[in-house]
């Protein structure tokens, strides 16, 4: 943060620069394409200056996007600006290609999101970069698996499938002593709950369409980097042409003045059903970070400050009609993707499907992503899904 306040008290505060709100509260929605210059002379000189936070072509921003950008910024300790995408995959895109050219080697945690092994083994791969996958509780001992092509390192910590935390300080520690880059998915605990650069991340990723947003109505995205990155996060970014809409950069501003409140109840929420679970017969392991049952609760221990609202149980058996037919059977449970919305959300998850450096053996998984309803009526909903789940089983 660049001031002294906590981070709840920074996210009210952030990107409210007065030259942009002019007085209003919430910064306004600048919408622009074209941008007049009184001269020829003024246009020259406006092209042959550094365009941040300056008003030059709708592409390059307005006060708008900076504003949700520089709220992003000044959340991480240690960062030194942030760029805006249209969704996070385009953000991993943006941020991997920054940093990789042909030739190169990345090491990928094998827990990760699917869209980001699907860029490694698709564009990267005809990229001529080659993608090595590791296990994601493999800590200091990914030394062994850096090669001389080997050039990043890419974290999703917890893994949004399987929720394994990492041991990011060991990691980073070992990337900056063979001079590596080193690229988090933050999008499960937001620099709200984790701080990734001030942990040695270079950049730090976000999914803002989850809790930035916040309404499950806006797709966004973000790269917050070091110094040492940011030319080169803005140029590939700028050479791609990455922008974001006025509305939907305004939109996730506004998620983000609530952002502190509502992570506290889907985190307590969550909480409370991932104990609820651990105690039905039914279940045999619950993956959320604060339990002991799930892998590198540890580091979650240390290194974060808080849990979220995404997390998944284990089934002692059954297949896909008994897990269906516990998650059709839920009335306050959506079906769908993403997560991080005020709805709460049941999925079913196959990570044996996505696995590369490790093997995944457990029962049938269900991730939930619990929202803003109150738990006792998400815990009597689940209550009537195994029962559903019981039926099928006969």
């Amino acid at each position: 943060m660049s001031d002294p306040y906590r981070p709840e008290t920074g996210i009210v505060r952030a990107g409210r620069r007065s030259e942009w709100t002019q007085g209003i509260v919430s910064p306004p929605v600048w919408r622009a394409s074209t941008i007049l210059y009184g001269s020829v002379a003024e246009l020259r000189a406006a092209a042959g200056r550094d365009t941040h936070h300056r008003l030059f072509y709708g592409r390059r921003g307005t006060p708008t996007q900076w504003s949700l950008a520089d709220a992003l910024t000044e959340l991480e300790p240690g960062a030194e600006a942030t760029f805006l995408y249209p969704s996070g995959v385009a953000a991993i895109a943006a941020a991997l290609l920054s940093v990789l050219s042909p030739g190169d080697e990345l090491l990928l945690t094998d827990s990760a999101y699917d869209p980001t092994r699907n860029l490694a083994n698709g564009l990267l791969r005809r990229m001529g970069i080659a993608t090595r996958y590791y296990d994601p509780m493999i800590g200091a001992g990914i030394a062994e698996l850096i090669g001389p092509k080997t050039k990043a390192i890419f974290l999703e910590s917890p893994g949004s499938l399987t929720f394994e935390v990492q041991d990011i300080p060991a990691i980073t520690a070992v990337a900056r002593e063979r001079g590596l880059v080193t690229l988090l998915d933050n999008t499960w605990a937001t620099p709200l709950r984790l701080p990734a650069i001030a942990l040695g991340i270079d950049l730090s990723i976000l999914a803002c369409t989850k809790y930035i947003s916040g309404h499950s109505d806006v797709m966004l995205g973000s790269v917050t980097s070091t110094a040492e990155y940011w030319g080169r996060l803005r140029d590939t970014s700028f050479q791609l042409g990455q922008t974001v809409s006025a509305d939907d950069a305004w939109l996730g501003s506004r998620g983000l003045r609530t952002m502190a409140i509502r992570m506290d109840r889907h985190a307590d929420s969550a909480l409370t059903i991932a104990k609820w679970l651990k105690g039905r017969p039914e279940v045999a392991a619950v993956l959320h970070p604060a339990l002991a049952d799930c892998p590198g609760s540890e580091y979650f221990h240390r290194d974060f400050s808080g849990a979220a609202g995404l997390f998944a149980f284990e089934l002692i058996d059954g297949g896909e009609v008994e897990r269906a037919a516990l998650i059709d059977s839920l009335d306050l449970f959506g079906i769908g993707y993403s997560w991080g919305g005020f709805e709460s959300l049941a999925l079913p998850v196959d990570p044996a499907r996505y696995r590369t450096a490790t093997r995944w053996a457990r029962g049938p998984l269900v991730r939930l992503n619990i929202g803003l309803e109150h738990p006792d009526d998400l815990i009597a909903d689940l209550d009537r899904g195994f029962a559903a789940w019981r039926a099928a089983r006969g």
